[in-house]
């Protein structure tokens, strides 16, 4: 369905939309507290770094399990799979921080808390269409193929500061083209929304993190 000229919406359809994004929500909010545990769990466990490799298999294996089986119940069980295994994945970042500057911890969830507020809300209000950001969205993704794939080759560590940028905006990008998707009509299964939601709030949280970090003077 075409995001276009949906602005004005029925009765009928606005009660659906309201359905989805109290959904979305909830489901996003259970697999950001999922997400959390995991990594508190791999915390205390004392496990290390996850290889590049794993991360990546595991990171678009489970985004596809999600995608195939969101009609489903089996959306569920992957959703909080993926989820788990993302704060699985962090945990050794957060424990360094923790252990280090746990305020840095705590600034960077509030500042994605309030930056993910904010695009939702004003989105939701406005009823902007941002479909036009899916273009960008694409490229960004092979963009980021391509830092991993030179990343084996040449050190990364004189842009870190760049690319965490690069993939905040992303990230912002990515929540306002996944809510407007949800307010004009265009989007109407919740897992897939909660999916693309978290991945963006996931994002910008080990980024802004990281920009926290390099401030602060951490390597």
């Amino acid at each position: 369905m075409a995001l276009t000229g949906l602005a004005h919406v029925s009765g009928q359809q606005a009660v659906e939309i309201n359905g989805v994004l109290r959904n979305t929500y909830l489901m996003l909010g259970l697999s950001i507290g999922f997400a959390a545990l995991v990594s508190f769990v791999a915390m205390a466990l004392g496990i290390g770094m996850m290889n590049i490799f794993i991360y990546l298999i595991g990171f678009f294996g489970l985004s596809f399990a999600v995608q195939k089986t969101a009609d489903s119940g089996w959306g569920l069980f992957w959703s909080f799979v993926f989820a788990g295994f993302l704060g699985l994945a962090i945990a050794p970042i957060l424990g360094f921080y923790l252990a280090v500057h746990p305020w840095l911890v705590v600034q960077a969830f509030a500042l994605t808390s309030a930056a993910f507020f904010a695009l939702s809300a004003y989105t939701i209000v406005r009823r902007e269409d941002f479909s036009w950001l899916g273009s960008f969205l694409t490229v960004s993704f092979f963009v980021i193929l391509g830092i991993i794939a030179l990343s084996f080759f040449i050190s990364m560590s004189p842009f870190v500061m760049l690319i965490s940028i690069f993939m905040i905006v992303v990230a912002c990008a990515l929540i306002l083209y996944q809510t407007s998707a949800i307010v004009l009509g265009g989007e109407r299964n919740y897992i897939l929304a909660a999916n693309q939601l978290f991945v963006s709030f996931y994002i910008m949280f080990v980024y802004i993190l990281q920009l926290l970090g390099i401030f602060g003077g951490d390597d």
